[in-house]
Formats: C-alpha cells, sequence, structure tokens
C-alpha cells in the first residue's frame, strides 16, 4: 500500500507566518485601492500628466508611511503586552511556584491528558524551562517570537507602496486617451488576484473574495472619477 503525501505544514511559525501573509495581502490591496480612487478622482477632472503624477506619487508616499507608522504603533503596543506578561509571569513563577505548577496541570488536563500524564508533563516542562512552558500554554506566546515592530512597520511600507505603483504607473504610462481605461482593468485584475490569495490564505470561498475585492475597487474609483469630474466641470 502506498503512503498517501502528507504536506500540511507543522510548527509554531505557521500562524506567524499566515498572519504576515495576510497583513502583506491587505497591505498591497489598500495601496491599490486608494492609489487607484486618487489618481482616477484626479484624472476625471484633469488630464495633466504631471498633475496625475504629483498625485499618485505623493499619495503613495502619504499612504505607505501612515500604514508603517499604524502597524509600528500597534505592534509596539501588542509587543509591550506581551513582555508585561512574560514579566508577571516570571515573577509569579519565583514567588509561587507549587501553585503554577498546580495551575499548568490543570492546564494540560484541560486539553485532555489525565490528571496523572498532565502532572508528570507539567513537572518534565517546569524543570526545562518553566517560564517557556507557562508562556506556551497559558498564555500563547512564544517568548522566542515576540512580534517585532520594526518588521511590521517595513513589511506594511513595502506591501502598500508595491500595491499603489501599479495603478500610479498605469495612468501615467498610457497615452492619455488609453489611460483611464488601462488604469480600470489593472486594478481590477490586481483586485482579483488578492482577492483570489486573501481567500486561499483563509480557507475561504474564493468567488465572493474576488467579486467582493473587485466591486469594492470598482465602487471607489466610480465615486473619485464622478466628485473629480464634477469639480473639474465647475472649474474648482
Amino acid at each position: 500500500m502506498t503512503d498517501t503525501p502528507h504536506d500540511e505544514a507543522h510548527g509554531g511559525g505557521l500562524g506567524t507566518r499566515l498572519n504576515w501573509l495576510r497583513a502583506a495581502v491587505l497591505g498591497a490591496n489598500d495601496g491599490v485601492v486608494s492609489t487607484a480612487g486618487l489618481v482616477v478622482g484626479v484624472a476625471g477632472a484633469t488630464g495633466s500628466r504631471s498633475a496625475l503624477l504629483t498625485a499618485g506619487l505623493t499619495g503613495l508616499l502619504a499612504g505607505s508611511m501612515s500604514m508603517a507608522a499604524g502597524e509600528y504603533v500597534s505592534v509596539s503596543t501588542q509587543r509591550d503586552s506581551e513582555k508585561a506578561a512574560l514579566a508577571q509571569e516570571r515573577r509569579e513563577l519565583r514567588e509561587q511556584p507549587v501553585e503554577e505548577l498546580d495551575e499548568l496541570t490543570g492546564l494540560l488536563a484541560a486539553r485532555g491528558l489525565s490528571r496523572e500524564v498532565a502532572r508528570e508533563a507539567a513537572e518534565q516542562l517546569t524543570e526545562r524551562d518553566a517560564l517557556r512552558a507557562h508562556a506556551r500554554v497559558e498564555l500563547g506566546i512564544d517568548p522566542d517570537e515576540l512580534a517585532n515592530p520594526w518588521h511590521a512597520a517595513g513589511a506594511s511600507f513595502l506591501a502598500f507602496t508595491v500595491g499603489a505603483l501599479l495603478p500610479l504607473l498605469a495612468i501615467v504610462l498610457p497615452p492619455s486617451w488609453l489611460r483611464l481605461t488601462v488604469t480600470v482593468l489593472s486594478v481590477l485584475a490586481a483586485l482579483a488576484l488578492t482577492g483570489w490569495w486573501s481567500a486561499r490564505l483563509g480557507a475561504a470561498a474564493v468567488a465572493p473574495a474576488v467579486l467582493r475585492n473587485m466591486g469594492g475597487g470598482a465602487l471607489a474609483m466610480a465615486v473619485t472619477y464622478a466628485a473629480g469630474s464634477l469639480l473639474g466641470a465647475v472649474g474648482v
């Protein structure tokens, strides 16, 4: 009998890697939609290539810096919380070792181990590295993989920038009579790709995710183009 291939990934870093991938997809998606909405809106008001380039480039820089700063603040707060929880756990292990051993035994038993096996496992884990055992079982934290705000900020900056470059280049490179068509089609294709990717990462249905993504981007471009056309018509 032949063995069935087993491709399921294991390891404590899987959830972290998936979170990074989701963040990258969402960052790129934000870059595509926000920049596309901006340049299409400007295109509704003016056909000036320099105006489109200026608007798109400043929007790219503002959006990428905003994403990076927001991610840095968010992940820094998460890291501070993780470090505080580890410090409290370290203090409790020092001051109440017996109670902490009982707590770890109870947590392991709650996961399906018999009381005797849970006690033996708790004692072995405590002897090996008590803080790491409590961090992983009780807090759900890996002390070796605390959230890194600089990595998060850099990843968000890069993802947004990559996404924003597509509508920016699509609106300034083609001739004036073709630029809007190229931009809209390019953006919708990119949104279909990010929708498909996000659905695959979340093990969700692909078609609804793709349609939602494309629909949202199309609506954003339609609204901003209408607004830009109206402002251009009244000479604002």
